[in-house]
């Protein structure tokens, strides 16, 4: 098993994007066979359960005030309207049932509900995912206590390239919402998005920052910047198909993602429903282990089940179906300490 390191540099992580692609492509292929079974992806389904009317201004958001996409705000799905969603998701085959919402933080005043339908979801057997913005150190807590499996907190980007999409919120505040919600006990999260105009330096700056955290995030999210009319980077990047991430640098993102953080699992996330199978493939053999399945990610579209099977099948690919390995591991870590 390969061993994990939290120490990468800029220049190390810069020289496994600079490598010969199809070098790159072997060795990130080795380190995910040594972690993870080749042949299985996890599938995960992703539910907003409110929508819109968030104060940010991600440049990149829909769901922003400050975007001018048609995306009207919605309250709170009831309780009961999230968990036949979630049952659905399970029949359907995914292994866990993230859920989104539109806002910068959530209030006290909606974290029992919140807590209900984490409750609900697990319940069901399902691994349960948030994404809420930001939280306090009590509420990170509060969702512990509900046995929240993951809490999704994306980085975005670099830090430098960080404030030129985001101005309502500083890098910091991402860092310390993760540093809350590991303290809490619950599993990590964290990507970020690729395709947003920034330079190679920029991708190595966002995979250094997650391989550097005291603890990797157990799940990576690697999106491709879906560009949404009425959005600051949908509009600025409309008419320039140059500034589409090229498929082979997006792969390498992959591939560098797998190499740093060997135990993690790698999600490609939203922008695969305009990726190639090829494309498709080649992350899958550079170490993405994870998708989500459905029509659609929050507001943006999705491949959808049909395409999914028919791609799994002509892969010879099948649906992940036991613990993932860095979760086995700490475990295993729980298990012996408690013997001793």
């Amino acid at each position: 098993m390969t061993k994990t390191r939290n120490d990468w540099t800029r220049e190390e992580i810069a020289q496994l994007f600079n490598l010969p692609f199809t070098e790159l492509l072997f060795q990130a292929a080795s380190v995910h066979r040594e972690n993870h079974p080749p042949d299985q992806v996890q599938l995960c389904t992703l539910l907003s359960i409110k929508t819109g009317g968030c104060p940010e201004d991600c440049g990149y958001c829909s769901q922003s005030v400050h975007a001018d996409s048609g995306v009207e705000a919605s309250k709170l799905m009831d309780v009961q309207e999230v968990l036949q969603r979630a049952a659905q998701a399970k029949d359907a085959g995914s292994q866990r049932f993230c859920m989104g919402a539109a806002w910068r933080n959530p209030k006290d005043r909606d974290m029992p509900k919140i807590a209900a339908i984490v409750k609900g979801v697990s319940d069901m057997g399902l691994e349960t995912c948030m994404t809420l913005g930001m939280l306090e150190p009590h509420q990170a807590a509060q969702l512990a206590e509900a046995g929240l499996d993951y809490y999704n907190h994306n980085i975005d980007s670099s830090p430098e390239y960080y404030e030129r999409v985001i101005s309502t919120r500083n890098f910091q505040c991402r860092l310390d919402t993760l540093d809350h919600v590991r303290s809490a006990g619950i599993n990590v999260c964290s990507g970020g998005i690729v395709g947003m105009g920034e330079t190679r330096e920029d991708r190595v700056g966002f995979i250094h920052t997650l391989a550097t955290l005291p603890e990797h995030p157990e799940s990576v999210p690697v999106n491709a910047l879906v560009p949404v009319k009425g959005t600051v980077l949908g509009d600025m990047l409309a008419d320039t198909p140059m500034a589409k991430i090229d498929d082979i640098e997006f792969v390498r993102t992959v591939a560098a993602a797998r190499i740093t953080m060997p135990m993690s699992m790698v999600r490609l996330s939203a922008g695969r429903e305009s990726m190639s199978e090829a494309t498709q493939a080649l992350s899958f053999l550079a170490g993405a282990n994870s998708i989500f399945t459905g029509d659609k990610l929050l507001t943006a579209p999705n491949a959808g089940d049909d395409s999914d099977s028919a791609l799994f099948a002509k892969l010879g690919m099948t649906a992940l179906e036991g613990e993932e390995p860095q979760r086995r591991a700490k475990q295993a870590e729980r298990m012996t300490e408690a013997l001793d």
